[in-house]
């Protein structure tokens, strides 16, 4: 049981006896640094049913305390708060109880407790990832891990966007100018040969537009009439009719595609349980919005078009299908969401990481499925991201628009490879070891740069600042792993028998390491339940600043007094495993050695 639940129940059991009263909610902070104490009551609460004032209830709840529960040692008031400082014994009890706990922190689901869902990445299979894809990725693969780690069962997916006129385009530029290149002529990752060939459409196109133009058309006459984009609308008409030439063609491109995202996601070191089409399911939901007509949910216009009035809840009225018949995105989305659950039964919430410029999309997609009476609907959730910037000119991609993800991964490796070689810390190193070095520290670089921000900001991703040693960095946090590892192969003794609280007398920096590693599960479980990795971030970099207060403070190694010493090392081995543990919620390695 966490201390603040301990605590709760003593401080309830003390105002009944005291006051012949119950408080609703016991309010508990962490006390500020100026005064003397751990945890903090906020006694204002207890004035309303308690004729007193909050000095005189303060010592009779602290002094009530200190008689009656060992975990409490001493208190003060301060206005209308009680400070209460925690005996070193509950903090020695408690560092035994965890020391050898390979799992402290982490959950394993229930029997029968519903799973999550969590959709990320999502691309086009006419280009590589970029760096937008880069921030997704790492963001519903993060928040995977972390509510798996808060108790849940997991499934991670996405949904490929495999059709549509935006494939045909790369497919068509690839009939007109590739001349049979493939991945392996070209020596180019697929995704980034196909990519190629749309930037070649768009080029042509827009040549054929502003011929058109000089010869009298409109812009949007133009647009619409351009031989290229009437070939990639056949091309597309075909596809949809099931065209062997063309499927064919279809086929051999995505697999390429394909190939090369898999390649880019090892890179990333994301990974998924299940696909999913829009080839296979763009077509999905038209029969609930058939059902969802028949029982009032919809309603069609005079057109034959029909929508869903969501006015009362402050939106608007949605389309859900077109006069046509033919279905709209959020249709498909509906239909894929249904899908899901009955592929997976036992998923009882779904997670969409998609850009913030999807928050309305995701509202009234929401709203139908509860409409429509989905009991999981109430279980959906959107992680809604902001943009992620570069400092102008720094590593532009081929059209100077987009930033490539592969790219970005090795622009971080060899600036990490720079930095380290600098700071000369690689003696005995073998080049294999150096490039995995290098590796491991780029790519904790970007991933902590990007994942200590709140979903929600919006990014200035900064390379050269991210691969500092020094502050909220990852290399920081690694670095600092690295010196605990360094420090425990030096202990050449036998440092794993428990020590009592009898043993120990904790220094204050002790104290404030292990009231931090005490917060860990209740930080996992709140970087579930807010969807945020930035919390995870933040605590393991607050851990490590501790940490390293501590480091600097006590002597460790040189200890004369040898339970002070083994207690040292067990403690700064803990403190490794958390950070191993919070950054593998993160998907950041860590190195034995730096």
């Amino acid at each position: 049981m966490a201390l603040s639940q301990i605590l709760t129940s003593h401080i309830e059991k003390a105002i009944n006896e005291l006051f012949g009263v119950t408080l609703e909610k016991v309010e508990l902070q962490a006390t500020r640094r100026e005064f003397e104490g751990d945890i903090t009551i906020v006694i204002f609460p207890l004035l309303k049913l308690v004729k007193s004032n909050p000095v005189e209830l303060g010592n009779k709840i602290g002094q009530y305390l200190t008689d009656n529960s060992e975990i409490v040692d001493r208190y003060n008031v301060v206005s209308g708060f009680l400070n209460i400082v925690i005996a070193d014994a509950y903090y020695v009890n408690f560092f035994n109880d965890i020391k050898e706990d390979e799992n402290y922190g982490l959950l394993s689901p229930e029997p029968g407790d519903k799973a999550v869902m969590v959709e990320y990445s999502s691309p086009n299979t006419n280009k590589p990832l970029h760096l937008g894809h880069v921030r997704n990725n790492l963001l519903g693969y993060s928040v995977a891990e972390i509510i798996k780690a808060s108790g849940k069962k997991v499934y991670k997916t996405q949904i490929i966007n495999d059709r549509g006129i935006h494939i045909c385009k790369s497919m068509l530029a690839w009939q007109k100018f590739g001349n049979g290149q493939t991945p392996e002529s070209t020596g180019l990752k697929g995704d980034k040969l196909v990519g190629n060939f749309y930037v070649e459409f768009d080029k042509a196109y827009k040549e054929e537009v502003n011929k058109l133009v000089a010869q009298g058309s409109t812009e949007e006459e133009a647009k619409k009439n351009a031989p290229l984009m009437l070939e990639a609308q056949e091309m597309l008409r075909k596809w949809e009719a099931g065209d062997n030439e063309v499927v064919t063609l279809w086929k051999k491109m995505n697999q390429w595609v394909y190939d090369g995202f898999a390649t880019t996601y090892k890179n990333l070191g994301v990974n998924f349980d299940s696909y999913y089409y829009e080839s296979n399911t763009y077509l999905l939901g038209k029969d609930v919005v058939e059902d969802g007509l028949a029982r009032g949910v919809f309603f069609k216009k005079e057109d034959g078009s029909v929508w869903i009035d969501l006015t009362d809840e402050g939106l608007d009225e949605k389309l859900v299908l077109r006069s046509d018949g033919t279905s709209v995105y959020i249709t498909q989305d509906i239909g894929t969401a249904i899908q899901r659950v009955k592929d997976h039964p036992d998923v009882g919430g779904m997670v969409y990481t998609v850009g913030n410029e999807q928050d309305y999309h995701f509202k009234v997609l929401f709203l139908i499925l509860k409409k429509l009476g989905y009991d999981w609907a109430a279980n959906l959730y959107h992680l809604s991201y902001g943009m992620v910037d570069l400092p102008s000119g720094k590593m532009k991609s081929r059209e100077g628009t987009v930033v490539d993800a592969d790219d970005l991964m090795d622009e971080m490796t060899a600036t990490a490879k720079q930095i380290s070689e600098e700071l000369g810390k690689l003696e005995g190193y073998s080049e294999e070891e150096k490039a995995e070095l290098y590796k491991t520290i780029g790519m904790g670089a970007l991933k902590y740069y990007i994942l200590k921000v709140d979903p929600k900001k919006r990014i200035l991703f900064n390379p050269e600042e991210s691969v500092d040693f020094a502050g909220n960095t990852g290399p920081f946090i690694q670095y600092t792993y690295a010196r605990i590892q360094s420090l425990i192969r030096k202990a050449d003794f036998d440092f794993s028998a428990p020590l009592s609280s009898a043993d120990v007398v904790l220094h204050e920096k002790e104290k404030t390491v292990l009231k931090l590693i005490a917060q860990y599960p209740e930080v996992i479980q709140n970087a579930a339940e807010s969807h945020s990795p930035a919390l995870i971030a933040n605590y393991i970099y607050e851990l490590v600043r501790e940490y390293n207060s501590f480091y600097q403070t006590v002597t460790i190694l040189g200890s004369e007094v040898e339970n002070e010493k083994i207690f040292r090392i067990q403690l700064s081995k803990k403190v490794g495993e958390t950070i191993k543990s919070a950054f593998a919620l993160l998907g950041i390695g860590v190195p034995e050695r730096m």
